[in-house]
């Protein structure tokens, strides 16, 4: 078999990382923290099926510390999401690929994501 010499990738070292680089992972690591969030919805509603002390139980896990938590990730995770592919949706129509216009975009949805789950969470302990 004849063997071919072909170019090897370039390795990590060689990109410089940007912002960007951050954000595509934070879209893809809130997409899968929000299937998990899924999951941990259908056994809530699973709980208030099962009865009053399945139901209790999860619901007193949800209101500690670490369900808290958890909630409020899952929160930012949302908006960051929701946020995040409006952006993508505008970079569909070919506008914003320009790097200071993708550095400025990136860093208004984190800003926006976190606006939006601080002013839902206030809201919650105001009511």
């Amino acid at each position: 078999m004849v063997r071919y010499e072909r170019p090897l990738s370039p390795h990590l070292d060689v990109y410089r990382w940007e912002v960007s680089n951050a954000l595509s992972i934070l879209h893809r690591a809130t997409g899968v923290a929000l299937s998990f969030g899924a999951i941990a919805l259908v056994g809530w509603l699973m709980s208030v099926v099962g009865g009053p002390a399945a139901y209790n139980a999860l619901n007193g896990f949800f209101t500690g510390p670490i369900g808290g938590l958890m909630l409020f990730g899952w929160t930012f995770c949302f908006f960051y999401h929701l946020c995040n592919g409006i952006r993508h949706l505008a970079w569909d129509t070919g506008r914003g690929f320009e790097k200071d216009r993708a550095r400025m975009t990136g860093w208004f949805v984190v800003i926006v994501a976190l606006v939006m789950t601080l002013a839902v969470w206030l809201a919650a302990f105001i009511a």
